[in-house]
């Protein structure tokens, strides 16, 4: 008797486990009429650092952001724009642009987003005072610094006009590609609610509590809560302005890259994030496209995972070029990759229309490496402290190969890793001689934030006048094919100088559950029409 009722034991426990397997494969949760919770679930890799919408460095941040705030426009396709907050977004002149806000948008607490919101954003992201990660997409606006900040003595950008309630203007010092200012201002730039944020003062907004829990947003989701590495939790915003709502709640869920492919298996988690951040493993394509219960695509980025150099304690070009020389990123392409993606030469992917492909590239060459580290007096006693980001399979392994390539001919490395935020405090403290980490920029060639003196991105610390003349000049000429030979020249002095080395682009890799009726991982309109996200089956 004794015997069986273990036995029995045993069984109930194993029926629990698979009920309770069952329950969190399925995500739902049961009501009265026995239908599915209406909410959906994402993965990522990267933790966020905030939710700062004028100082998000991390792509993460920015990413999430846009649940619960609206960009202006959203870039569909490569410089094709859909509106979103804004009616419409137009210039006649290339140099006056005017923004009609959506008459119906409101903030979460319903207050209308009015005109007076985008020119407290924008007069609070040109305050010297503030710190940003958008300024570069101000530079061009008449009245302000080559820097994108307020002179001495102004508190307010003079060439910007609220000509109503809802419709606002600004003007740039020079006719520019309206396109530059429809991705920059129209589908990256985000607002802030002027009402809840008015007397922060500037220099105190990124430390202020609203910046990691916005308590007043305007997009589709409403911000309940960030449990820190482990997930971020929205909720349905009731008057969103672009149409009803359809899910209830939903999801982002932070995790090794390894458990993407575990929880699209039991249906854990309906999509993994886009743009590099939610990377499934190549080497697990085969494995997730094998599963019934996902469909899976891949496609071109431009994004991109490059080598940035410490520009005060790696000084020296020749030493820089020596270590691109001694890479085999190839090898990178091939074997970690599986073919599934393409070497950059340069921060423009295949996909950009302002590569140049005349560029000379840099091969694999270990010998011609140590010649030049010779030539460069190198001490091959001296320790290169090596930090890389984890969260990206690949790139962690890619580290294991450039660390290899480095110690065969000769250099000594000290490879360290950290989690996101950890880097992103070491990259703008310059606490690194090398560091891997991952950008994806703009279709639009203009790169002031990362290769500009005072870019908000430059953690390479590289300064050169000539550069900054050549990205103020770009951004300056309207005319595309004009543009194009003043960023050719940029890269051929990128490619010579190398404060930061690209090393490969991988394809994006998506997979969505088939119980995701409307909505889906990919590179362009990621976040359009979040309002009409969907489940099949779910009420």
């Amino acid at each position: 008797m004794k015997k069986f009722k273990t036995i029995f034991s045993m069984f109930s426990i194993v029926i629990l486990l698979l009920l309770s397997a069952c329950a969190g494969a399925n995500n739902t949760a049961s009501t009265s009429g026995g239908s599915k919770e209406n909410t959906m679930y994402l993965g990522l890799v990267n933790a966020p650092v905030s939710f700062n919408p004028i100082n998000s460095s991390d792509i993460a941040a920015a990413w999430l952001e846009k649940f619960m705030f609206d960009t202006f426009l959203e870039m569909t396709a490569p410089l094709e724009f859909t509106p979103k907050l804004a009616e419409s977004f137009e210039t006649e002149d290339n140099q006056t642009f005017t923004i009609k806000i959506n008459k119906d948008a409101n903030w979460s607490d319903g207050t209308p987003v009015t005109s007076a919101d985008v020119a407290f954003t924008l007069n609070l992201v040109a305050n010297p005072k503030t710190e940003t990660a958008v300024g570069a997409y101000l530079t061009q606006l008449d009245g302000l610094t080559v820097n994108g900040k307020l002179p001495d003595g102004v508190t307010e950008i003079p060439s910007l006009t609220i000509v109503d309630d809802k419709t606002i203007q600004f003007k740039t010092k020079e006719p520019v590609d309206p396109n530059m200012v429809k991705e920059q201002l129209g589908s990256k730039f985000m607002i802030l609610p002027e009402h809840i944020l008015k007397d922060v003062a500037p220099e105190n907004l990124q430390k202020d509590p609203f910046m990691m829990s916005p308590t007043v947003t305007n997009g589709p989701f409403k911000f309940v809560k960030y449990a820190k590495d482990q997930y971020i939790e929205y909720a349905k915003n009731d008057d969103y302005y672009l149409g009803e709502v359809e899910l209830d709640k939903l999801f982002v869920k932070i995790m090794p890259a390894a458990n993407l492919v575990a929880q699209l298996q039991t249906g854990e988690i309906h999509m993994n994030a886009a743009g590099g951040i939610g990377k499934i493993a190549v080497q697990d394509f085969e494995t997730v496209e094998g599963f019934d219960n996902v469909t899976t695509k891949t496609e071109k980025t431009y994004g991109y995972q490059n080598m940035s150099f410490n520009m005060d304690t790696m000084s020296d070009q020749k030493v820089r070029q020596a270590i691109a020389y001694a890479i085999d990123r190839q090898k990178i392409v091939d074997q970690l990759l599986k073919g599934e993606g393409e070497i950059i030469d340069g921060p423009y992917t295949s996909i950009s229309p302002y590569l140049n492909k005349d560029l000379e590239t840099y091969t694999y060459d270990p010998e011609k490496a140590k010649q030049l580290l010779e030539e460069a007096g190198w001490d091959f006693d001296k320790t290169i402290e090596f930090v890389v980001p984890i969260g990206n399979k690949v790139r962690e392994q890619s580290a294991n190969i450039i660390a290899e390539n480095l110690k065969a001919v000769g250099l000594k490395l000290n490879t360290t890793t950290y989690d996101f935020p950890t880097i992103m405090s070491k990259a703008k403290a310059g606490d690194y001689d090398l560091m891997l980490i991952g950008f994806t920029n703009t279709i639009d060639p203009d790169l002031t934030t990362i290769y500009g003196s005072s870019g908000s991105s430059n953690y390479t610390m590289y300064n050169n006048p000539k550069v900054d003349e050549l990205l103020e000049k770009g951004k300056q000429e309207p005319d595309t094919e004009k543009r194009k030979q003043i960023y050719n020249e940029l890269q051929e002095i990128w490619s010579e100088e190398l404060p930061i080395f690209t090393l490969y682009s991988d394809y994006d890799f998506a997979a969505v559950s088939k119980d995701v009726a409307f909505g889906g991982p990919k590179i362009f309109g990621f976040h359009n029409e979040l309002y009409k996200w969907s489940l099949t089956g779910a009420n």
